[in-house]
């Protein structure tokens, strides 16, 4: 008879569990990498937005924005521009997307006298419809 172990003792039995630690190790770098980089894709100039109470919208489009900062200084998305550069700039602009929103960032403290004559230019490049933005109630 014979007397002879098996093949597969306790010992040298195949593991049925999955490890997980080299998941968490690579989706705990690719949290980290975003939370770096999300602050990085916001887009436009620092101003301090008026507080307001409005419903947030909901848009798949990136739209123009135009910034307008305390004193007066006007940045078309991220690059400055001014005031009489900014119609036909805008113009240009929408004969490639004729649909491109167009809105207007003004600081809170920011003149309202400046925040006219950057509308009447929008106008002027046949923008009709003009989105204010605001930052909700504290």
């Amino acid at each position: 008879m014979w007397t002879g172990s098996s093949k597969w003792d306790k010992d040298n039995e195949p593991m049925g569990e999955i490890n997980v630690t080299p998941l968490v190790d690579v989706m705990l770098v690719l949290l980290i990498i975003f939370m770096v980089t999300a602050p990085l894709l916001t887009q436009g100039v620092d101003v301090d937005l008026p507080d307001a109470v409005s419903p947030p919208m909901q848009q798949n489009v990136e739209p123009l924005v135009v910034s307008i900062g305390k004193k007066g200084d006007i940045h078309l998305q991220k690059s400055p521009i001014t005031l009489e550069q900014l119609a036909p700039r805008i113009k240009a602009i929408r004969e490639q997307k004729k649909d491109l929103p167009v809105f207007i960032r003004g600081d809170a403290k920011t003149p309202y006298e400046d925040v006219a004559r950057v509308m009447s230019a929008l106008s002027t490049a046949g923008i009709e419809k003009v989105g204010l933005v605001t930052e909700p109630n504290r």
